[in-house]
């Protein structure tokens, strides 16, 4: 990959980053191509030529099932034959529309289209939220964006916000010290392009909708979220007379075509014919020769993982210094950290950046308690009560926070060692949202358990200069886990992929 003239281009003899161009991007079972002067096409698999195996067979046609419709939501009480063919239709359509991910067990998984898929971690039916939540959560999105936006162009603020964090944190450092880069050559980025999404969950104390954190680097779960909301709805349409749900409350999702658009806009804006989208992945590399980029998408890039070496590294500094669109830039993407969630979060900073009241009054709204660890009373009470409290670091990717008996040890040894270090963590308000039976679907077997749920809400934001071509609400996801898991990622173990159902 080398840059000519301000322009990225891709090359064979690159070995950094992996890079895939999204001119021919291959899933697992799918291929999604993309074309700038034809409709995106989705080619699926056919149908398994067996059936799927589960511990218990479908309901044979001459079977009975109670009649009697389960309390709303109470679906630990939905009769048994009933909910072995809900599971059994649930993993038939997971198997048609491409609701799967690669078996790791399986060893050749990933390597041969095909081979070793199972769905994705599941919840069989979507739990309830309350609707006035949900259009809160929508209509903050496109302010979210805007926020982000402007955020982005206040270098001095986002140095000095994340001056300590860096003497504590590598990895932020050396974003750090890219984004220095960049002001000190005074590369601007005309054209600014973010896929964003922030997460929810609603406290069931206070009755607020109350924000987890702001992601604005590999927004993933785009497609998945729409794949979920299908098969909710089509669930609902043949069972929800004798469960007593309505389809048309599960909110439709359109997140994958509005991410795509946001992508084909931004290739659009930059007015080359023959330039391709580039994404950054976690896989092995597939390389275009001599072709200009004019998107630069990364899916990877979020954790230290991604720069095993200083190739990496200066393959970041080469897409930020080229005239290629990125989502996000190098500014977006530090307006993601946990730290600068914590310091909008302080009184009279969002007025900094958004001069409308009532969208101040929206932002702040939604915010949880957020603190830094200089704060020697929040620190104080989080070791006595560690049980409120979440303490955070500068990472992106789940797995990564710190809860209850290890919040406590951690801030105490913090406090021991007498250096910045703390500066690398925040502190957090825990939320507690209501909790609700759910079914949970994995590896074709279910199992019940009380969960709860956590909204994520993208968000597509486009802009030329002065011109927003696009700011707006774009679809959803959902993730839910058992009440008691700390952790919510769905692919580690932790969580399932679902949707909501409003009241």
């Amino acid at each position: 990959m080398s840059g000519r003239s301000g322009c990225l281009f891709c090359s064979p003899s690159f070995t950094g980053i992996k890079i895939q161009p999204l001119s021919s991007y291959t899933f697992p079972s799918f291929s999604f191509t993309f074309s700038p002067h034809q409709k995106h096409s989705l080619s699926f698999p056919k149908l398994m030529s067996q059936p799927l195996s589960l511990n218990s067979a479908p309901l044979a046609e001459d079977d009975t099932v109670s009649s009697a419709a389960p309390s709303l939501f109470d679906y630990h009480s939905i009769d048994q034959k009933l909910l072995q063919n809900i599971v059994y239709d649930a993993l038939v359509w997971s198997t048609l529309n491409c609701l799967l991910v690669g078996d790791k067990s399986v060893q050749r998984s990933g390597t041969v289209p095909g081979v070793g898929l199972v769905h994705l971690p599941l919840c069989l039916l979507p739990g309830p939220f309350p609707e006035s939540h949900w259009k809160q959560a929508c209509e903050l999105a496109p302010i979210f964006n805007e926020l982000v936006d402007r955020v982005s162009l206040d270098g001095k603020f986002l140095q000095e916000s994340l001056s300590r964090t860096k003497n504590a944190d590598e990895f932020t450092s050396r974003l750090l010290d890219i984004h220095s880069r960049m002001l000190q050559i005074n590369k601007t980025e005309d054209i600014r392009l973010a896929i964003m999404r922030s997460d929810y969950m609603v406290d069931d104390k206070t009755k607020s909708l109350l924000q987890i954190e702001m992601n604005t680097i590999s927004t993933s779960f785009a497609l998945i979220g729409c794949l979920m909301t299908g098969l909710h709805k089509s669930l609902i349409s043949q069972y929800g007379n004798i469960l007593g749900l309505d389809s048309n409350r599960v909110p439709a999702n359109n997140a994958v075509d509005q991410s795509a658009e946001a992508l084909a806009k931004g290739w659009s804006e930059y007015n080359n014919p023959r330039a391709a989208i580039l994404v950054v992945v976690q896989v092995e590399e597939r390389n275009m020769d001599g072709q200009p980029i004019s998107v630069v998408y990364f899916r990877a890039g979020y954790t230290p993982k991604d720069y095993p070496s200083e190739s990496e590294w200066r393959a970041r500094l080469l897409m930020e210094q080229s005239s290629a669109i990125k989502c996000p830039s190098i500014s977006y993407h530090l307006v993601g950290t946990k730290k600068i969630q914590q310091e909008l979060a302080k009184p009279g900073v969002l007025e900094r950046f958004v001069e409308n009241k009532d969208h101040v009054a929206k932002l702040r709204a939604c915010f949880a308690g957020l603190w830094s660890l200089e704060d020697s009373d929040i620190v104080k009470n989080a070791i006595e009560n560690p049980e409120l409290f979440v303490m955070k670091p500068q990472r992106e990717g789940g797995g990564n926070n710190i809860y209850g008996n290890d919040l406590k040890e951690s801030l105490l040894k913090l406090q021991e060692a007498g250096s910045e270090e703390d500066a690398a963590y925040i502190l957090m308000q825990r939320i507690f949202p209501a909790t609700f039976p759910a079914i949970l679907v994995r590896d074709g077997n279910w199992s019940t358990g009380h969960v709860i749920a956590e909204a994520g809400i993208f968000g597509t934001y486009l802009r030329n200069k002065d011109k927003i071509i696009i700011n707006k609400e774009s679809g959803y996801m959902v993730r839910t886990k058992v009440s008691s898991s700390y952790e919510g990622g769905v692919l580690p173990g932790f969580g399932v992929v679902d949707t909501v159902y409003l009241t």
